[in-house]
């Protein structure tokens, strides 16, 4: 059977049947099978109108549209013109007499299509009902019968609570994920990374993110120190020695000798004060050998990058259906923020590979024990101006979407900066970049000028992500376990510090943060925006937000393609942002995996 048909104005062959229409088209239609979801036969001549965007009917025969006419419809689906990622549904309706021949090219066009790979036969969905202005349940209502009418098994889950998705996704077996070929997320990025975290943290076996030699060291510089320094030890036991109610002090008379009397009872509390240093020299030694060991395994795990299935389920492909207050992850893999673009990107089985930024937490605070906690991230992480602008919009949820514009203004009018140092893996890119200390900056900004024509923005069928790469998703990139691999770090004062895994395009933000940072490449961009006044700031957020802006062009901002980086806090902490969701971290380090997940999506149309 051939794989498309035409519908012409003047009549046509459709699947080898004389057709006429019975509305005259100015041109053409092409009907491939890879674009058509369903076909089934009706009963009636009439057509539901009100989710197709376009009817069109061919009749066998003279033209003639008689009540005993049998019809089947072909559902499938048009681009926008102005909007090529804008995806609309299509009907065709076509009529026989013959009950037996609709049959039979139904039958015929259901066989072909159950030969498309990688269509999904039954999903998991989750439903946030108060995401964006709290439509998560509406729009998953427009777009459901559009699953039920491709014969899609959809068990869907509403969200009751805040983790609840994550539970679920924890909690569930790979026997019972196994029974899925895909997980929706009916709602924003944050609610997605809730479900990415909550399939990945029990299921990705990976070594930590790589670190400067020096990094670990510093973990316990504070209160809990990795190495033994003998004036801290030496003060500590003498302080102690000197407040211990068990020690007592001899009793000296004026002629400088002790007392005959006390001699024996001296010497007893010389015996006692001993075994109390070596008890309390014993548990030092053991603290600080508990720790070093600790150190020592995490130091190994780092260079040890082969991982054997970091996941059981790569088959497994995630899907969002827009309903947030930004939908930056849906815009940058399908190029609209529209449901039913989402929807027949997942009914269709679009496959595209998706990086995942794996975040460490080391310390929570500066005082706190090493305790790492692992974290992923599709889209961003985000400390200072992103942090505390999460932060404030929680305070207004009632407001919706709006909220982030209000508590974006707060938090600029505060102009608050955080000092930080940030260390990043050196790159070809970097090095080509780092001539000479005194022309580096007039290096990075022509380099900056010159890309902005020069762009390689990622789109559907990238070269970029398609480029199959000499590491897989299992290998941490060449980059972080070459023993060539250079660490650089970059220590002030920061408006923001961000890292972003893709474009991050937005409404807001119609070229993104970084505009031509590609989906599946192995790498992130890191974006340090140095403390400046307010006025320049705020000229970098007009850049941010204009079509064809550069936001990077300023001396204040640093921009460094890196596969991995660490952050430490100093002084007054701010939060991280990954991804819309809150993450409190004063030390951390997080490194990329490229194409580690797979979405039902195929890029956007450039």
């Amino acid at each position: 059977m051939a794989s498309s048909y035409l519908l012409e104005q003047d009549g046509s062959t459709c699947l080898g049947i004389k057709f006429l229409p019975r509305v005259a088209t100015k041109m053409a239609t092409k009907l491939t099978f890879s674009d058509i979801y369903a076909v089934e036969i009706i009963d009636s001549d009439v057509i539901q109108e009100s989710d197709l965007t376009l009817a069109a009917e061919c009749f066998v025969g003279n033209g003639s549209h008689d009540s005993g006419m049998n019809h089947f419809m072909v559902h499938t689906f048009q681009k926008s013109k102005s909007q090529p990622c804008l995806w609309s549904l299509a009907v065709y309706k076509f009529g026989n007499k013959d009950l037996q021949t609709c049959q039979m090219w139904v039958n015929k066009i259901n066989d072909s299509l159950s030969k498309e790979v990688g269509r999904p036969k039954n999903l998991l969905v989750f439903v946030h009902p108060m995401s964006g202005k709290g439509n998560g349940r509406r729009i998953w209502e427009t777009v459901a019968p559009i699953f039920s009418r491709a014969k899609i098994n959809t068990k869907v889950i509403v969200t009751q609570r805040a983790g609840h998705a994550f539970d679920v996704m924890t909690s569930a077996t790979n026997e019972e994920l196994n029974s899925y070929d895909g997980v929706l997320a009916v709602g924003g990025d944050g609610f997605f990374n809730e479900i990415l975290n909550g399939f990945l943290s029990s299921r990705h076996k990976a070594p930590f993110p790589p670190i400067p030699s020096d990094f670990l060291d510093a973990l316990g510089s504070n209160s809990n120190p990795l190495v033994n320094d003998p004036n801290e030890a030496d003060s500590e036991i003498h302080n102690n020695i000197e407040s211990d109610p068990l020690l007592s002090s001899s009793a000296h008379n004026e002629s400088g000798f002790s007392h005959l009397s006390v001699f024996h009872d001296n010497h007893i509390s010389i015996r006692i004060n001993f075994v109390v240093v070596l008890f309390i020299l014993y548990n030092h030694v053991c603290f600080y050998l508990q720790e070093l060991m600790m150190v020592l395994t995490l130091k190994v795990s780092f260079y040890n990058q082969q991982i054997e299935n970091p996941l059981p389920n790569q088959r497994l492909r995630f899907g969002i259906i827009p309903a947030g207050s930004t939908d930056a992850i849906v815009i940058c893999t399908t190029g609209a923020r529209d449901p039913i673009t989402s929807a027949l990107h997942i009914i269709l089985g679009k496959k595209l590979c998706l990086d995942v930024a794996q975040v460490v937490r080391w310390k929570t605070t500066s005082t706190s024990k090493i305790e790492p906690c692992v974290r992923y991230a599709a889209s961003f992480a985000g400390y200072g101006f992103y942090g505390d602008v999460i932060t404030e919009s929680e305070k207004y949820r009632w407001m919706g979407p709006k909220r982030y514009d209000y508590a974006g203004t707060k938090v600029f009018l505060k102009h608050r900066s955080y000092e930080a140092e940030v260390g990043y893996l050196e790159v070809e890119s970097e090095k080509d970049s780092s001539i000479l200390d005194g022309s580096r900056m007039l290096s990075r900004v022509r380099s900056l000028k010159r890309k902005k024509s020069e762009r390689n923005i990622c789109q559907a069928n990238c070269d970029v992500c398609n480029t199959k790469p000499v590491y897989s998703s299992t290998r941490s990139p060449p980059a972080i376990s070459s023993p060539e691999a250079r660490w650089l770090k970059s220590k002030g004062r920061f408006l923001s510090v961000g890292a972003a895994i893709m474009s991050n395009r937005n409404e807001r933000a119609p070229d993104g943060l970084v505009a031509d940072a590609h989906l599946s490449d192995g790498f992130l961009h890191l974006l340090l925006i140095k403390d400046c006044p307010h006025a320049l700031y705020l000229w970098h957020l007009t850049q941010l937000a204009r079509k064809g802006g550069n936001p990077l062009n300023f001396d204040f901002v640093e921009h460094h393609k890196t596969p991995a980086f660490t952050f430490t806090s100093i002084g007054k902490e701010s939060i991280w942002n990954l991804d819309g969701e809150l993450f409190q971290a004063h030390k951390l380090s997080a490194q990329v995996f490229r194409g580690l997940i797979c979405l039902f999506a195929s890029g956007p149309e450039v």
